[in-house]
């Protein structure tokens, strides 16, 4: 018997919600989502700081360069938001870590590590803002 002729029978019809407006994400699943998501922006973001790193050490001329890029305000903003999505991972990857070792597993708790989480990502991304301006 094939996989697709088989009948499931199933207790309960489950209900489909395919709104996508109406669903409401926890906090905790919001972070995860988000910490994945920092995570390709610092991927991505990888190859432009290596860029700016080769681009200065290549030269007095190309440090000139360089610094003259980092000047601008639009630039200064998109260095802040990378320090910022570096930090969020960091932070929420030592919180998934801390859930890998038992911690934080129960609802309270992964809650309130998830707001004291976003409480440091704030407090470090204004410590960026401060550096990068």
């Amino acid at each position: 018997m094939k996989l697709s002729e088989q009948n499931v029978k199933v207790k309960k019809p489950r209900p489909v919600n395919l709104d996508l407006q109406t669903i409401r994400f926890p906090l905790t699943a919001i972070a995860s989502i988000l910490h994945r998501i920092s995570g390709v922006i610092t991927f991505v973001s990888i190859a432009i700081l290596l860029w700016l790193l080769n681009l200065s050490l290549s030269s007095p001329e190309g440090f000139a360069t360089a610094a003259s890029i980092t000047n601008s305000w639009l630039v200064k903003f998109v260095l802040w938001g990378i320090l910022t999505a570096l930090f969020y991972h960091i932070v929420l990857g030592i919180r998934h870590l801390l859930m890998d070792l038992g911690y934080f597993e129960e609802m309270e708790t992964g809650l309130a590590s998830t707001k004291v989480s976003f409480v440091v990502v704030a407090i470090l991304s204004v410590f960026s803002g401060v550096l990068v301006w």
